[in-house]
């Protein structure tokens, strides 16, 4: 319940309830692809983008989300750097979820 009271009216707010998210729901398998689904749909709703998914390096993401909890801004900087307008891209939004399945490996 208090997840769904964070705001999400920024990029950085949305990050911070993504991490919450994780936190909240800390299995791999599963759980981060549905978080990562969610996030793509709180960013397409609040701001008009999505993450390509395919430009965010596994490695550096997973990193990033171990440390989110404590510093986000590794994080944030991976998303910005892979945010999109082409919310209504078939072929950004499928990838992407192909990706996450590479992210669970």
């Amino acid at each position: 319940a208090k997840i769904e009271q964070m705001p999400e009216g920024t990029f950085e707010e949305i990050v911070a309830k993504y991490i919450e998210m994780n936190i909240a729901h800390p299995f791999m398998e599963g759980n981060g692809r549905s978080t990562r689904i969610w996030l793509d749909q709180i960013l397409k709703k609040r701001l008009g983008k999505v993450v390509d998914w395919r430009k965010v390096d596994k490695t550096l993401y997973l990193q990033a989300m171990e440390r989110s909890p404590i510093n986000d801004l590794e994080l944030r900087f991976l998303l910005q750097q892979a945010l999109t307008d082409e919310v209504e891209n078939r072929e950004i939004i499928f990838k992407g979820i192909e990706q996450s399945y590479y992210y669970e490996s």
